[in-house]
């Protein structure tokens, strides 16, 4: 399509949701993620003609199949506690499937009681939030629009646990020696947001705000900032970065390709300047604002934006969206001059590549890699959407 001949971002954004919608709905399709009923949501909020009726036949669609995914815990990957934000969000379309979401809710405060993860030597399910409570605490945020203290703290007294030393030793991975893809964390502290500290981060962040500040929740924020700001060092482009993992030798040298909402200095900062925010700690939330405004004004499409397939690239985990969905975050809740701008260049970046990573494959239906997850961030940003999704990826 030639360039003058574009939908503009707005409508075009639209027309990409319900014609995926539509797709997912005509099937069969087996997924226990949140990112249909999570984009259905979003449709259904536009008011746009036609687009409520796609938004109900997919979540209907994606109801009728609920139960038949893996059986873990987790947020991601077919976990149970992004089944529950599904229902819910699914239940603003259906209302009956919120019976169904009190019963999963239910499920995954009966397994906190029974504490199931380790304290030392831990693998990722026992902290993370992909997989681990970090998780669930922000599924119950994003599921549940006021959830309880009796329902929070059971997963943010383990977090606070784990977080009892300066150095997090209690977070060294012990679970990984030999592992193919994850040998290299055994012994070491994994900083990012959706395997590491900063993810952490906002979960403990997320429930001080809803329960108002404890000392052993407040004392692991400053002690898990205190860990992501010493780990911090400029990269060859000037931009405050964060390895994979802490830092247990001279910081890399040149750029840092990765800076992603998974890794690196968009995710990490905005965990920073939350906790920081949510603690009164000015001068704290001005030095995370300033480390992403090192990000946002050196963002390079063509560095930072890398991998296969191409939705991969467009995607929240480590692409285009996701830093879209941080940076219009420090926006609306920091006011960060160089955000708005970044939004404005992912949004055009964003609608200019969708339709064609759309049209090229099925794509993924999962909301942190998949087609819901990008345009879900292009809705939020363009039609100014709820914002009441965005505690699974730990932002508001």
């Amino acid at each position: 399509m030639h360039p003058g001949n574009q939908a503009p971002p707005r409508r075009a954004a639209l027309d990409l949701a319900v014609r995926f919608l539509d797709d997912f709905a005509r099937g069969p399709h087996v997924t226990p993620d949140p990112g249909v009923p999570v984009l259905a949501a979003l449709v259904k909020e536009t008011h746009e003609a036609g687009a409520s009726a796609s938004a109900r036949r997919a979540v209907a669609a994606w109801a009728r199949t609920v139960g038949r995914g893996p059986s873990h815990h987790g947020l991601y990957d077919g976990g149970l506690a992004g089944t529950f934000v599904g229902l819910r969000m699914a239940a603003r379309i259906h209302p009956q499937l919120h019976r169904a979401a009190d019963r999963l809710r239910d499920h995954l405060l009966d397994r906190a009681a029974a504490h199931p993860w380790r304290t030392t030597d831990v693998g990722l399910p026992d902290y993370d939030l992909i997989g681990g409570p970090s998780g669930t605490l922000l599924a119950l945020c994003a599921g549940d629009p006021e959830p309880t203290s009796r329902q929070l703290l059971p997963f943010a007294a383990h977090l606070a646990m784990l977080c009892d030393h300066d150095e997090l030793r209690r977070l060294h991975i012990g679970q990984y020696a030999g592992h193919p893809h994850l040998g290299w964390l055994q012994g070491r502290v994994n900083t990012g947001m959706g395997h590491g500290v900063a993810g952490l981060v906002t979960a403990l962040t997320a429930t001080v705000r809803r329960t108002g500040p404890r000392p052993r929740l407040t004392d692991a924020l400053r002690r898990t900032t205190g860990w992501l700001v010493r780990q911090s060092f400029d990269d060859a482009r000037s931009v405050r970065s964060w390895d994979g993992a802490g830092l247990d030798g001279p910081p890399p040298t040149g750029p840092r390709a990765r800076q992603a909402w998974c890794y690196g200095a968009p995710g990490i900062t905005w965990a920073l300047w939350d906790a920081a925010d949510a603690l009164g700690d000015r001068e704290g939330a001005d030095w995370a604002a300033h480390a992403f405004t090192t990000v946002a004004e050196q963002y390079d499409m063509d560095l930072h934006l890398y991998g296969a397939p191409l939705t991969d690239r467009l995607g929240l985990c480590h692409g285009a969206a996701g830093v879209l969905a941080v940076a219009d975050a420090f926006h609306h809740r920091a006011g960060v001059p160089a955000a708005a701008l970044l939004a404005a260049r992912l949004t055009a970046h964003l609608s200019a590549r969708l339709p064609d990573a759309l049209a090229a494959a099925r794509p993924s239906t999962a909301l942190l890699d998949g087609a819901p997850g990008a345009l879900g961030a292009l809705l939020t940003v363009t039609h100014g959407t709820s914002r009441d999704w965005l505690p699974c990826l730990g932002l508001r």
